[in-house]
Protein backbone atom coordinates (compact mmCIF):
# COMPACT_ATOMS: atom_id res chain seq x y z
CA UNK A 1 0.00 0.00 0.00
CA UNK A 2 1.37 3.12 -1.09
CA UNK A 3 -0.17 5.46 1.64
CA UNK A 4 0.64 8.74 -0.23
CA UNK A 5 -1.28 7.52 -2.85
CA UNK A 6 -4.45 6.32 -1.15
CA UNK A 7 -4.74 7.65 2.83
CA UNK A 8 -7.23 10.52 2.79
CA UNK A 9 -10.60 11.08 4.34
CA UNK A 10 -14.06 10.63 2.60
CA UNK A 11 -13.89 14.18 0.43
CA UNK A 12 -17.44 15.42 -0.51
CA UNK A 13 -20.96 16.55 0.59
CA UNK A 14 -22.48 12.77 0.88
CA UNK A 15 -23.83 11.33 3.65
CA UNK A 16 -20.69 9.02 4.78
CA UNK A 17 -18.45 12.10 4.10
CA UNK A 18 -15.79 13.24 6.35
CA UNK A 19 -17.08 16.57 6.04
CA UNK A 20 -20.63 15.15 7.38
CA UNK A 21 -19.07 12.87 9.85
CA UNK A 22 -16.30 14.70 11.92
CA UNK A 23 -17.81 15.84 14.55
CA UNK A 24 -15.74 14.26 17.05
CA UNK A 25 -12.62 16.01 15.31
CA UNK A 26 -14.44 19.01 15.97
CA UNK A 27 -15.11 18.48 19.73
CA UNK A 28 -11.26 17.80 20.16
CA UNK A 29 -10.11 20.90 18.16
CA UNK A 30 -12.36 22.56 20.88
CA UNK A 31 -10.87 20.74 23.71
CA UNK A 32 -7.69 22.20 22.50
CA UNK A 33 -8.70 26.01 22.23
CA UNK A 34 -7.12 27.02 25.36
CA UNK A 35 -4.04 25.63 24.75
CA UNK A 36 -3.70 27.43 20.95
CA UNK A 37 -4.98 30.53 22.64
CA UNK A 38 -1.94 30.37 25.02
CA UNK A 39 0.38 29.88 22.10
CA UNK A 40 -0.84 32.58 20.26
CA UNK A 41 -0.41 34.89 23.36
CA UNK A 42 3.16 33.53 23.78
CA UNK A 43 3.70 33.84 19.97
CA UNK A 44 3.03 37.75 20.38
CA UNK A 45 4.33 38.68 23.00
CA UNK A 46 7.97 37.37 21.79
CA UNK A 47 7.21 38.65 17.92
CA UNK A 48 4.63 40.83 16.88
CA UNK A 49 4.88 39.84 12.87
CA UNK A 50 3.42 42.41 10.77
CA UNK A 51 2.09 39.41 8.17
CA UNK A 52 1.38 36.16 10.36
CA UNK A 53 1.39 32.89 8.73
CA UNK A 54 -0.42 30.21 9.81
CA UNK A 55 0.11 26.31 8.56
CA UNK A 56 -3.06 23.75 9.17
CA UNK A 57 -0.88 20.11 8.26
CA UNK A 58 -3.44 17.42 7.43
CA UNK A 59 -6.49 19.70 7.50
CA UNK A 60 -8.87 17.46 5.70
CA UNK A 61 -11.87 18.61 4.09
CA UNK A 62 -15.14 19.72 5.23
CA UNK A 63 -16.27 22.59 7.90
CA UNK A 64 -13.50 21.29 10.18
CA UNK A 65 -10.99 22.66 8.06
CA UNK A 66 -11.97 26.32 8.53
CA UNK A 67 -12.85 25.45 11.85
CA UNK A 68 -9.34 25.67 13.17
CA UNK A 69 -8.53 28.25 11.45
CA UNK A 70 -10.80 30.99 12.15
CA UNK A 71 -10.61 29.55 16.13
CA UNK A 72 -6.62 30.69 15.32
CA UNK A 73 -7.55 33.38 13.79
CA UNK A 74 -9.93 34.89 16.13
CA UNK A 75 -7.13 34.52 18.88
CA UNK A 76 -5.36 36.61 17.09
CA UNK A 77 -7.39 39.54 16.92
CA UNK A 78 -8.55 39.17 20.34
CA UNK A 79 -5.24 39.66 21.31
CA UNK A 80 -4.09 42.32 18.72
CA UNK A 81 -7.44 44.16 20.53
CA UNK A 82 -6.34 43.67 23.68
CA UNK A 83 -2.59 44.94 22.87
CA UNK A 84 -4.10 48.08 21.03
CA UNK A 85 -2.41 46.72 17.56
CA UNK A 86 -4.05 46.04 14.26
CA UNK A 87 -4.64 42.97 12.84
CA UNK A 88 -1.60 41.88 10.39
CA UNK A 89 -1.97 40.22 7.16
CA UNK A 90 -2.63 36.45 7.75
CA UNK A 91 -1.47 33.94 5.31
CA UNK A 92 -3.05 30.23 5.88
CA UNK A 93 -1.48 27.67 4.47
CA UNK A 94 -3.51 24.35 4.35
CA UNK A 95 -1.98 21.39 3.79
CA UNK A 96 -2.44 17.51 3.22
CA UNK A 97 -1.79 14.60 0.65
CA UNK A 98 -2.85 14.67 -2.44
CA UNK A 99 -5.75 12.72 -2.41
CA UNK A 100 -7.30 15.20 0.19
CA UNK A 101 -10.78 16.78 -1.59
CA UNK A 102 -9.16 20.34 -2.12
CA UNK A 103 -11.95 20.94 -4.09
CA UNK A 104 -14.23 20.94 -1.60
CA UNK A 105 -11.76 23.16 0.47
CA UNK A 106 -11.60 26.07 -1.89
CA UNK A 107 -15.44 25.84 -2.79
CA UNK A 108 -16.03 27.24 1.47
CA UNK A 109 -13.04 29.69 0.92
CA UNK A 110 -15.94 32.69 0.42
CA UNK A 111 -17.53 30.91 3.24
CA UNK A 112 -14.94 31.15 5.38
CA UNK A 113 -14.33 34.86 4.64
CA UNK A 114 -17.42 35.94 5.53
CA UNK A 115 -17.53 34.33 9.25
CA UNK A 116 -14.15 35.70 10.00
CA UNK A 117 -15.49 39.24 8.49
CA UNK A 118 -18.75 38.51 10.77
CA UNK A 119 -16.82 37.33 13.55
CA UNK A 120 -14.45 40.37 13.63
CA UNK A 121 -15.24 42.64 11.83
CA UNK A 122 -12.12 42.13 9.63
CA UNK A 123 -12.42 42.67 5.97
CA UNK A 124 -11.33 39.24 3.65
CA UNK A 125 -8.78 40.89 1.63
CA UNK A 126 -6.27 40.83 5.26
CA UNK A 127 -6.42 36.93 5.09
CA UNK A 128 -4.75 34.91 2.39
CA UNK A 129 -5.65 31.34 1.95
CA UNK A 130 -3.34 29.03 0.15
CA UNK A 131 -3.63 25.06 -0.61
CA UNK A 132 -0.55 23.06 0.02
CA UNK A 133 -0.67 19.41 -1.04
CA UNK A 134 2.18 17.00 -0.01
CA UNK A 135 3.63 14.70 2.54
CA UNK A 136 3.89 16.77 6.15
CA UNK A 137 6.80 14.27 6.55
CA UNK A 138 9.16 16.20 4.37
CA UNK A 139 9.50 20.06 3.79
CA UNK A 140 6.54 21.62 2.48
CA UNK A 141 7.73 25.59 3.31
CA UNK A 142 10.40 27.88 2.74
CA UNK A 143 12.82 28.64 5.71
CA UNK A 144 12.05 30.38 8.74
CA UNK A 145 8.73 31.03 7.27
CA UNK A 146 6.06 29.98 9.69
CA UNK A 147 4.72 31.50 13.16
CA UNK A 148 1.92 28.99 14.19
CA UNK A 149 1.45 25.25 13.11
CA UNK A 150 -1.10 23.37 13.99
CA UNK A 151 -1.89 19.88 13.31
CA UNK A 152 -5.07 17.61 14.84
CA UNK A 153 -5.63 14.36 14.70
CA UNK A 154 -3.73 13.73 11.87
CA UNK A 155 -0.13 13.31 13.18
CA UNK A 156 -0.99 9.34 14.41
CA UNK A 157 -0.94 8.58 10.90
CA UNK A 158 2.20 6.97 9.84
CA UNK A 159 3.66 7.74 6.30
CA UNK A 160 3.80 4.06 5.43
CA UNK A 161 2.84 0.85 6.84
CA UNK A 162 5.36 -0.02 9.07
CA UNK A 163 7.69 -3.05 7.04
CA UNK A 164 8.13 -6.56 9.48
CA UNK A 165 4.18 -6.99 10.78
CA UNK A 166 4.89 -11.19 9.70
CA UNK A 167 2.62 -13.12 12.09
CA UNK A 168 -0.40 -10.12 12.85
CA UNK A 169 -2.22 -12.55 10.43
CA UNK A 170 -6.03 -11.43 10.85
CA UNK A 171 -5.32 -8.73 12.44
CA UNK A 172 -5.87 -4.97 10.29
CA UNK A 173 -3.50 -3.22 13.51
CA UNK A 174 -2.18 -3.70 16.76
CA UNK A 175 -4.02 -6.23 18.82
CA UNK A 176 -3.62 -7.81 22.40
CA UNK A 177 -2.84 -10.83 20.00
CA UNK A 178 0.14 -9.30 18.11
CA UNK A 179 3.56 -10.32 18.62
CA UNK A 180 5.92 -8.09 20.25
CA UNK A 181 7.34 -8.00 16.92
CA UNK A 182 5.08 -5.87 15.48
CA UNK A 183 4.25 -3.15 17.80
CA UNK A 184 7.77 -2.79 17.84
CA UNK A 185 7.74 -2.04 14.00
CA UNK A 186 4.56 0.03 14.32
CA UNK A 187 6.52 1.85 17.51
CA UNK A 188 9.65 2.22 15.11
CA UNK A 189 8.28 3.58 12.20
CA UNK A 190 6.82 6.22 14.78
CA UNK A 191 9.42 7.77 16.12
CA UNK A 192 11.23 7.70 12.45
CA UNK A 193 8.04 9.59 11.23
CA UNK A 194 7.64 12.06 14.20
CA UNK A 195 11.09 12.94 14.13
CA UNK A 196 11.31 13.92 10.29
CA UNK A 197 8.38 16.01 11.07
CA UNK A 198 9.99 17.77 13.87
CA UNK A 199 13.43 18.27 11.85
CA UNK A 200 11.66 19.21 8.63
CA UNK A 201 9.04 21.79 11.51
CA UNK A 202 12.12 23.08 12.75
CA UNK A 203 13.77 24.10 9.24
CA UNK A 204 10.37 26.17 8.80
CA UNK A 205 9.14 27.94 11.83
CA UNK A 206 10.54 30.77 12.55
CA UNK A 207 12.94 31.45 16.19
CA UNK A 208 9.35 31.85 18.62
CA UNK A 209 7.13 30.44 16.30
CA UNK A 210 4.77 28.10 17.79
CA UNK A 211 3.19 24.49 16.84
CA UNK A 212 0.26 23.02 18.35
CA UNK A 213 -0.32 19.04 17.42
CA UNK A 214 -2.83 16.81 18.86
CA UNK A 215 -2.73 13.47 18.01
CA UNK A 216 -4.95 10.28 18.85
CA UNK A 217 -3.44 8.63 21.49
CA UNK A 218 -3.13 6.78 25.01
CA UNK A 219 -2.65 7.07 28.24
CA UNK A 220 -0.44 3.92 29.09
CA UNK A 221 2.43 2.44 27.46
CA UNK A 222 0.83 -0.53 26.48
CA UNK A 223 0.64 0.47 22.36
CA UNK A 224 -1.58 -2.69 22.07
CA UNK A 225 -4.02 -1.77 25.28
CA UNK A 226 -7.89 -1.13 24.08
CA UNK A 227 -8.08 2.50 24.60
CA UNK A 228 -6.52 3.21 21.66
CA UNK A 229 -6.61 -0.26 19.20
CA UNK A 230 -10.05 -1.66 20.21
CA UNK A 231 -12.09 0.25 17.48
CA UNK A 232 -10.37 -1.19 14.70
CA UNK A 233 -9.91 -4.43 16.36
CA UNK A 234 -13.99 -4.32 16.10
CA UNK A 235 -13.28 -3.18 12.42
CA UNK A 236 -11.39 -6.50 12.38
CA UNK A 237 -14.33 -8.82 13.56
CA UNK A 238 -16.43 -7.70 10.42
CA UNK A 239 -13.58 -8.07 8.06
CA UNK A 240 -12.83 -11.64 9.34
CA UNK A 241 -16.46 -12.84 9.62
CA UNK A 242 -16.24 -11.83 5.90
CA UNK A 243 -13.28 -14.28 5.49
CA UNK A 244 -14.87 -16.77 7.27
CA UNK A 245 -18.00 -16.67 4.58
CA UNK A 246 -15.81 -16.27 1.84
CA UNK A 247 -16.55 -12.68 0.78
CA UNK A 248 -12.87 -11.72 1.66
CA UNK A 249 -10.45 -13.09 0.10
CA UNK A 250 -8.01 -14.45 3.35
CA UNK A 251 -4.90 -13.77 2.06
CA UNK A 252 -6.24 -9.97 0.90
CA UNK A 253 -6.77 -9.56 4.85
CA UNK A 254 -3.61 -11.15 6.00
CA UNK A 255 -1.73 -8.42 4.32
CA UNK A 256 -3.77 -5.14 4.89
CA UNK A 257 -2.20 -3.08 8.10
CA UNK A 258 -3.50 0.30 9.09
CA UNK A 259 -0.71 2.73 8.69
CA UNK A 260 -1.15 4.51 12.35
CA UNK A 261 0.39 4.97 15.90
CA UNK A 262 -1.59 6.27 18.66
CA UNK A 263 1.58 7.74 21.07
CA UNK A 264 1.52 8.13 24.78
CA UNK A 265 2.30 11.61 26.19
CA UNK A 266 5.50 10.06 26.95
CA UNK A 267 6.99 9.02 23.45
CA UNK A 268 5.90 12.50 22.37
CA UNK A 269 7.85 14.13 25.06
CA UNK A 270 10.67 11.56 24.19
CA UNK A 271 10.88 12.51 20.11
CA UNK A 272 10.75 15.84 21.16
CA UNK A 273 13.55 16.10 23.48
CA UNK A 274 15.51 13.78 21.00
CA UNK A 275 15.18 16.36 17.80
CA UNK A 276 16.26 19.31 20.32
CA UNK A 277 14.52 22.26 18.71
CA UNK A 278 11.30 23.01 20.38
CA UNK A 279 10.78 23.57 24.04
CA UNK A 280 7.58 21.96 25.46
CA UNK A 281 4.78 23.85 27.42
CA UNK A 282 1.48 21.87 27.37
CA UNK A 283 1.59 18.22 27.47
CA UNK A 284 -1.97 17.36 28.17
CA UNK A 285 -4.63 14.39 27.75
CA UNK A 286 -7.98 15.08 27.15
CA UNK A 287 -10.84 12.28 26.21
CA UNK A 288 -13.73 12.42 23.96
CA UNK A 289 -16.73 10.11 23.40
CA UNK A 290 -16.76 7.63 20.43
CA UNK A 291 -20.30 8.71 19.62
CA UNK A 292 -20.35 12.21 18.51
CA UNK A 293 -23.80 12.49 19.70
CA UNK A 294 -23.40 11.30 22.94
CA UNK A 295 -25.56 14.21 24.96
CA UNK A 296 -26.36 16.21 21.94
CA UNK A 297 -29.07 16.93 20.04
CA UNK A 298 -29.38 14.18 17.52
CA UNK A 299 -30.42 15.95 14.13
CA UNK A 300 -32.07 12.68 12.68
CA UNK A 301 -33.31 9.18 14.11
CA UNK A 302 -30.61 7.23 12.69
CA UNK A 303 -28.04 9.66 14.85
CA UNK A 304 -29.66 8.52 18.05
CA UNK A 305 -27.78 4.94 17.28
CA UNK A 306 -24.38 5.42 18.53
CA UNK A 307 -23.61 2.53 16.60
CA UNK A 308 -24.71 3.91 13.78
CA UNK A 309 -22.49 7.41 14.76
CA UNK A 310 -19.28 5.49 15.09
CA UNK A 311 -19.38 3.46 12.01
CA UNK A 312 -20.28 6.43 9.81
CA UNK A 313 -16.85 8.16 11.38
CA UNK A 314 -14.77 5.36 10.95
CA UNK A 315 -16.16 5.07 7.27
CA UNK A 316 -15.46 8.37 7.00
CA UNK A 317 -11.95 7.97 7.98
CA UNK A 318 -11.13 4.41 6.64
CA UNK A 319 -13.06 4.11 3.32
CA UNK A 320 -10.52 4.98 0.73
CA UNK A 321 -7.85 2.51 2.58
CA UNK A 322 -10.79 -0.41 2.57
CA UNK A 323 -11.48 0.14 -1.68
CA UNK A 324 -7.86 0.76 -2.68
CA UNK A 325 -7.20 -2.67 -0.88
CA UNK A 326 -10.26 -4.81 -1.28
CA UNK A 327 -12.17 -2.97 -3.45
CA UNK A 328 -15.54 -1.04 -3.22
CA UNK A 329 -17.76 -4.12 -3.54
CA UNK A 330 -17.41 -4.46 0.64
CA UNK A 331 -18.07 -1.39 1.73
CA UNK A 332 -21.94 -1.13 2.28
CA UNK A 333 -21.49 -4.99 4.03
CA UNK A 334 -18.36 -4.45 6.30
CA UNK A 335 -19.88 -1.40 7.68
CA UNK A 336 -23.56 -2.84 8.16
CA UNK A 337 -21.76 -5.50 10.02
CA UNK A 338 -19.68 -3.07 11.95
CA UNK A 339 -21.68 -1.05 13.29
CA UNK A 340 -24.03 -3.70 15.06
CA UNK A 341 -20.94 -4.88 16.71
CA UNK A 342 -19.96 -1.60 17.81
CA UNK A 343 -23.74 -0.92 19.10
CA UNK A 344 -23.01 -4.00 20.65
CA UNK A 345 -19.69 -2.96 22.58
CA UNK A 346 -20.76 0.89 23.42
CA UNK A 347 -23.97 -0.82 25.16
CA UNK A 348 -21.87 -2.88 27.65
CA UNK A 349 -18.34 -0.63 28.03
CA UNK A 350 -17.26 2.88 28.08
CA UNK A 351 -15.82 4.14 24.76
CA UNK A 352 -13.75 7.05 24.65
CA UNK A 353 -11.15 8.60 22.34
CA UNK A 354 -7.46 9.57 24.18
CA UNK A 355 -6.15 12.73 22.91
CA UNK A 356 -2.50 13.87 23.67
CA UNK A 357 -1.41 17.70 22.81
CA UNK A 358 1.70 18.97 22.62
CA UNK A 359 2.27 22.93 22.80
CA UNK A 360 6.03 23.74 21.51
CA UNK A 361 8.16 26.63 21.18
CA UNK A 362 11.02 27.23 18.40
CA UNK A 363 14.06 27.63 20.54
CA UNK A 364 16.17 30.25 19.29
Amino acid sequence: MEVVQVLCMKGGNGDSSYANNSLVQKKVISLTKPIMEEAITNLYYNNFPASLRIADLGCSSGPNTFFAVLEIVTAVGKLCKKMGRQLPELQVFLNDLPGNDFNTIFKSVSKFQKDLQKRMGTSAESCFVTGVPGSFYGRRFPSKSLHFVHSSYSLQWLSQVPQGLEGNERNIYMASSSPPSVLKAYFEQFQSDFSMFLRCRSEEVVEGGSMVLTFLGRRNDDPSSKECCYIWELLAVALNDMVSEGLIDEEKMDSFNIPQYTPSPAEVKCEVEKEGSFNINRLEVSKVNWNAYHGEFCPSDAHKDGGYNVAMLMRAVAEPLLVSHFGGGIIEEVFSRYQKIVADRMSREKTEFVNVTVSLTKRG
